[in-house]
């Protein structure tokens, strides 16, 4: 008899009247007054749980079958039929139930059959993979993780595990977790009182990393076309929606590339990606739009379809002067742009994801190469509908003498950065 997720067995690859075995847990169980029991069992595989229909002339019928409540764990083994009701395609005859576990209150079991807000199941966290949400975004992020590493890998990159503790701010901007195994109680200090770091660990400060891309563009001039994708800490206090304190991210680096190719690169990534859960979690984007968003399917095909606009970032401000709109950061030259005017650029003014390129050199990174004018450099940022900045990315700087001007110009010490000039 095989062993079998719900998965395969609602998929129809299997004949119909296969003696299978199914393992997971109760969503939910109704009894009937025929003498049948009805338990809903998911294992996480796919979105739609398996009815298995248990009779009544099974051994452990009354003692235990009558008793499972959402959250039990149990082995059915059954044949599979075509369901005769409806929403469901095939249906598990259960002839054997075993039970690994049940829940010990059903009364106080914190994820009832029921909808639940999302403070609710912060303070579930343990148990919140077993709801509809979770569980589609789950199975969602490893598709969207899987067809990242598949796309990149098909358009000859290669991926790079860099470092999570670091010494350097690729950003510059040093908001940074500080990592240390010194006694907080009694720091040792210097001759000037203050924290003596030679006597931490590495001998030296040490972080958790905020990026893996100057490590990893070292990699880009020995293999050409590399990636990082791994964890990421920002120590921002922002307590919004768009900043978190611990995200995955992906960082492709290209030798002999210009800004054209990165933005290139990233329509590409971005489409490919969207596709990939397009074509293979319908049943969780339908949940999406069913109960989370109305457009989530028809947003993402949208973004598909259609080639990303491309504008400089002085032609965007101006767009956004001659809007009439009335936005909370007043918009003029210089400014980094914000959520609600990336939003004015891809959904009212052009309709669909653009490429805003050529930012103040001001306001970006020192090793985003200085264009021509010395005013901007060769940036971009990908602005979809409904979200704002999606990605961001530049052509890095490879002259020397600007690389080293633009260090100093951020305060950082070129010659702590010699492994990278």
């Amino acid at each position: 008899m095989a062993v079998v997720s719900v998965k395969q067995a609602l998929s129809g690859k299997l004949d119909a009247g296969s003696t299978v075995t199914v393992r997971g847990w109760v969503r939910t169980r109704r009894d009937s007054k025929a003498g049948l029991s009805f338990v809903n069992v998911t294992d996480g595989s796919c979105f739609d749980p398996i009815q298995a229909v248990v009779p009544a002339t099974l051994a452990n019928y009354d003692s235990e079958v009558k008793h499972l409540t959402a959250g039990a764990g149990v082995i059915v083994s059954g044949t599979l039929v075509a369901s005769q009701g409806k929403g469901q395609t095939f249906e598990l005859q259960a002839y054997e139930v075993t039970v690994t576990g049940f829940v010990d209150d059903p009364e106080t079991y914190p994820i009832q059959p029921k909808q639940h807000t999302m403070e609710f199941l912060r303070e579930v966290a343990h148990l919140r993979p077993r709801t509809n949400l979770f569980g589609a975004v789950t199975r969602v992020r490893h598709t969207m993780m899987t067809a990242i590493h598949r796309h990149l890998t098909e358009q000859g990159f290669f991926w790079i595990n860099t470092p999570i503790i670091t010494t350097s701010d690729a950003e510059g901007a040093g908001d940074m977790f500080r990592l240390s195994t010194l006694d907080l109680a009694n720091l040792p200090r210097d001759d000037k009182g203050k924290i003596d770091f030679r006597k931490d660990f590495f001998g030296r400060e040490a972080f958790l990393t905020v990026s893996g891309q100057l490590n990893v563009e070292a990699y880009a001039l020995a293999m050409s076309k590399v990636y990082t994708f791994g964890p990421t800490f920002r120590a921002e206090n922002s307590n919004t929606p768009r900043h978190l304190a611990e995200f995955w991210m992906v960082e492709p680096e290209i030798a002999f590339a210009d800004l054209a190719d990165d933005a290139d690169c990233a329509e590409a990534f971005l489409k490919a990606i969207f596709k990939a859960v397009l074509d293979e979690r319908p049943d969780d984007m339908a949940f999406f739009a069913e109960r989370v968003q109305p457009d989530a399917i028809s947003r993402m095909e949208a973004f598909i379809a259609k080639p990303f606009e491309r504008i400089d970032y002085t032609d965007a401000i101006a767009i956004l002067q001659k809007s009439g709109q009335k936005f909370e950061y007043p918009v003029a030259w210089g400014i980094d742009l914000q959520t609600e005017h990336e939003r004015y650029l891809a959904e009212k003014h052009i309709g669909r994801p653009v490429v805003v390129m050529n930012y103040p050199e001001a306001i970006k990174a020192f090793y985003m190469r200085l264009n021509d004018d010395e005013k901007t450099v060769a940036a971009m940022d990908v602005l979809a509908p409904g979200i704002g900045e999606i990605i961001g990315g530049s052509q890095r700087e490879e002259r020397l003498d600007y690389l080293d001007r633009r260090m100093v110009q951020f305060g950082l010490d070129p010659a702590a950065y010699g492994w990278y000039r």
